[in-house]
């Protein structure tokens, strides 16, 4: 059992995320968060590596969050399904996070992300102390919360200004400016592990699709066999033209 206090000559006892629950035993809603899940780090990792050349960063996928004090434990955590730390080293003491825990680390992370599975008012609750919105404004205070609905082909995302959350108007791509990653988020119509669906997905500033691992080694394949195919051409174009030598009487090898 988790201790939440305990008083050691004097001393209040912050548990750690060793201590705490790294679930509350929910499962995942569908089989469409996961991929999306990998589908977000896996493009933006070269962004980040070229932002935090240290490694100084993490990137949590439906894990615990805790933010308070509680009893039980996970009433005091939230859970998003995928968000992102700067500035924070990836393990601790050697150790994979089991959770990330605010009055250990301190940092917030800079944007939060949730898949809607129902109806949204879960993720709009702004309920004090237990809505999932005023909790990641008021007490985590998150720069960035966006609200993806896959149902809706959708994403809203809410900027945090004073305090207070504003949603952040779309470019004239439809997409929206993280700038503090120097990206853009947005809906792309596609398929993505054998699976045909709108994907929530980064781009560059400029509107350049930040690719996936997958996309990288058909671009790579692609260049490969252009390069391939242009070598063949001039070969072919050398081997006319020593032709066209030999028959004016001219021995290319001696030239």
């Amino acid at each position: 059992m988790t201790t939440i206090k305990s008083v050691e000559l004097g001393i209040i006892h912050l548990p750690d995320h060793t201590e705490l629950p790294e679930s509350n035993g929910n499962f995942v809603k569908n089989f469409q968060e996961h991929p999306q899940s990998i589908l977000l780090t896996d493009s933006i990792n070269s962004v980040l590596q070229k932002i935090h050349p240290d490694g100084q960063y993490t990137i949590g996928q439906d894990s615990g969050i805790y933010w308070r004090l509680a009893e039980p434990p996970e009433k005091g955590a939230e859970s998003p399904d995928w968000f992102y730390v700067a500035n924070v080293p990836p393990m601790l003491n050697g150790k994979f996070r089991r959770s990330y825990v605010l009055w250990q680390e301190y940092v917030a992370p800079l944007i939060v992300l949730e898949f809607v599975s129902g109806d949204g008012s879960e993720e709009r609750d702004k309920t004090p102390i237990t809505g999932k919105f005023w909790v990641y404004e008021q007490a985590i205070r998150v720069p960035f919360y966006g609200i993806y609905e896959v149902q809706k082909a959708s994403i809203e995302v809410h900027h945090l200004v004073n305090g207070s959350y504003q949603l952040l108007p779309a470019n004239e791509r439809g997409h929206y400016p993280i700038l503090p990653l120097g990206v853009e988020l947005g809906i792309w119509q596609g398929q993505y592990q054998n699976m045909e669906a709108p994907w929530l997905r980064w781009w560059d500033i400029q509107g350049n699709l930040l690719l996936h691992s997958g996309e990288k080694c058909v671009q790579l394949s692609n260049e490969t066999q252009q390069l391939a195919s242009q070598l063949e051409q001039e070969q072919q174009k050398a081997a006319r033209l020593a032709e066209r030598l030999r028959e004016l009487g001219v021995n290319p090898d001696e030239m």
